[in-house]
C-alpha cells in the first residue's frame, strides 16, 4: 500500500536528513513512524510524508520540495510545502494547488491527515476526489476548545492588551478568535472526509455530529519510544512536587494551580510546582518586559499574591528524555486544563506509573479512569468559578498524597491502563488494519475497540 501522511510538523527523523533542528511537538507521530518503518517488509507499506516546510529547504519562489530519503533502512518520500504556520487560522486557497501536486505525484492508496484543524487538512479534503480513501484523525477540537479558551480568567485580564499583544495582534480574545476560525475549517474538513479516526467517546460524538456518514475508527496513539522504558519510583522523586507539561496559554490551566497552591501548602508546606514549556512569566530584562503577554502578567500577579515565588519553577522547553527525567523526579503529574481530548502528557505519566490527577474535561475520562487510575476532579464548566475549580484541584492533590495505599493502587492501575491504550504493537496492527480497510473500500466496521 502507498500511504501519504499529511502532518503539521517536520518529523524529527526527517529533520535530521535535512540538517535541521528537530521539533518536540507531536512526539506520538514519531512513535508510530518508527514502528511502521521497522516492520515495512511485513506490512508492505510505502510511505510518503508531507509537511509545512521551513524556508531553509524551499527554493525561492517555490511552494513545494520533494526529497527521497532512507529512514531506519526504509525508503520514505518527503514533500515539504509552503504554509504560514504562524497563522494556521488563515486559509490560503493556493494550498489547494500545492497539495494536489503532492497527491497527483505520489498517487497514494490512502491519504492520512493528522489533525483536523489545519489549512492543509482542509485543502486535502477539498481537492482529493475519492473521499473513501481519505482518513483524518482528530487531535484536539478547536471549535470546542474555543468555548473553554477563557478558562475563568478575570474580565480585566481577558481585555488587557500588553505591548507584546498589541504588536503581535495576539490578545487573549484574538487568540480565542483564531481557535474559532480554525474550528470552522475543522468542521468542513470532517464533513468532507470519508473516514475519521479518534481516541475517545468525546471526539467520536463530535465526529458523528459533523459527519454522520463517515466511518469512525478508534485509533489510539503510540507514545515516544523513551516512555516505554523505566518506571516511576517513589524513593527517587522530590517529595510533594507537582509536574505540569506546559502552562503557556489559558487552556492549560496553570492559573488554577496557582490559586490552589495556598490550600495545598497548608497541608504540605514543602509542595512545589514544576512547569515545562515556554516561560511566559519572565520579566527581568527590558526585552522580557516588552514580550510579556496579558496571561503571563496574570500568572505573575498570582505568584506574587499567593507568595509563590520560590514555590513555582519554570523549566523551559524539554526534549523527550528531559521530560521523562522530570516525570520520574516529580511526585505527582497534574493536568489542570480547561479542555483536552486525550492529552499525551497524561498518557506518558500513566505509562511510567506516576500518581496522576486531572480535571474531568473533554475526552480525558476516555483515557483516565478517575475511580481507578488516580483522581478526576470537576474542572471547567457546569457554572463553576475559578475559586471552586481551584478548591477541587487542591482537594484532589491533598487526597491522593494523604492516602499512600490508594496512591499505590492508582499508580498500578494507571500504568496497566496506559500500557493497553498505548501498546505499540497493537496500535501499529490497528493502523495497518484501518489502512487496509480504507484501501480496499471495505464497508466493514472497525473491530478494534468498538
Amino acid at each position: 500500500m502507498k500511504i501519504l501522511w499529511v502532518c503539521n510538523v517536520l518529523l524529527p527523523a526527517m529533520a535530521r536528513e535535512y540538517g535541521l533542528e528537530a521539533s518536540n511537538k507531536e512526539g506520538w507521530l514519531s512513535g508510530l513512524l518508527d514502528v511502521i518503518l521497522e516492520k515495512q517488509k511485513e506490512n508492505g507499506i510505502t510511505l510518503a510524508v508531507a509537511f509545512p516546510a521551513p524556508e531553509k529547504i524551499l527554493s525561492p519562489g517555490e511552494n513545494l520540495t520533494k526529497r527521497e530519503m532512507t529512514l531506519a533502512g526504509a525508503k520514505v518520500t518527503g514533500y515539504g510545502f509552503r504554509e504560514d504556520t504562524v497563522r494556521p487560522d488563515l486559509y490560503d486557497e493556493g494550498l489547494e494547488d500545492t497539495v494536489r501536486r503532492i497527491w497527483e505525484d505520489y498517487a497514494p492508496d490512502v491519504i492520512h491527515c493528522f489533525g483536523t484543524e489545519y489549512p492543509h487538512t482542509l485543502a486535502v479534503c477539498r481537492t482529493f476526489p475519492d473521499k473513501k480513501r481519505l482518513l483524518i484523525t482528530i487531535q484536539g477540537l478547536c471549535s470546542v476548545y474555543a468555548d473553554a479558551y477563557y478558562a475563568n480568567l478575570p474580565e480585566n485580564v481577558i481585555r488587557r492588551v500588553t505591548f507584546r499583544d498589541f504588536l503581535k495582534k495576539d490578545s487573549i480574545p484574538a487568540q480565542r478568535e483564531k481557535f474559532v476560525r480554525r474550528g470552522e475549517m475543522e468542521k468542513e474538513a470532517v464533513a468532507l472526509a470519508g473516514n475519521v479516526g479518534g481516541r475517545t467517546p468525546w471526539d467520536r460524538k463530535y465526529a458523528g455530529l459533523w459527519n454522520g456518514d463517515a466511518r469512525y475508527f478508534l485509533m489510539n496513539e503510540t507514545l515516544r519510544g523513551v516512555f516505554y522504558e523505566g518506571r516511576w519510583d517513589p524513593g527517587q522523586c522530590i517529595p510533594h512536587s507537582i509536574f505540569l507539561s506546559q502552562g503557556d496559554y489559558p487552556i492549560k490551566g496553570l492559573h488554577y494551580v496557582l490559586q490552589a497552591m495556598p490550600e495545598i501548602l497548608k497541608r504540605f508546606p514543602d509542595a512545589r510546582v514544576y512547569v515545562a514549556g515556554n516561560v511566559i512569566t519572565a520579566y527581568d530584562t527590558l526585552k522580557e518586559k516588552l514580550k510579556i503577554s496579558s496571561y503571563g502578567k496574570y500568572l505573575r500577579s498570582l505568584i506574587k499574591e499567593h507568595e509563590l515565588t520560590d514555590k513555582v519553577i519554570f523549566l523551559g522547553r524539554l526534549d523527550a528524555a528531559q521530560m521523562k527525567e522530570q516525570y520520574l523526579r516529580s511526585s505527582l503529574f497534574l493536568c489542570p486544563s480547561s479542555i483536552e481530548n486525550s492529552p499525551n502528557s497524561l498518557g506518558e505519566a500513566m505509562i511510567l506509573g506516576m500518581p496522576c490527577v486531572s480535571a474531568d474535561v473533554g475526552g480525558v475520562e476516555g483515557i483516565f479512569d478517575g475511580e481507578r487510575d488516580g483522581i478526576l476532579y470537576q474542572g471547567f464548566g457546569g457554572g463553576r468559578d475559578a475559586g471552586e475549580i481551584a478548591g477541587n484541584l487542591a482537594q484532589a492533590v491533598i487526597t491522593l498524597w494523604s492516602d499512600p495505599a490508594r496512591e499505590a493502587a492508582c499508580r498500578e492501575n494507571a500504568r496497566e491502563h496506559a500500557l493497553r491504550n498505548h501498546d505499540r504493537e497493537e496500535n501499529y496492527r490497528n493502523t495497518i488494519r484501518v489502512y487496509g480497510q480504507i484501501a480496499r473500500g471495505s464497508l466493514m466496521e472497525n473491530g478494534a475497540g468498538e
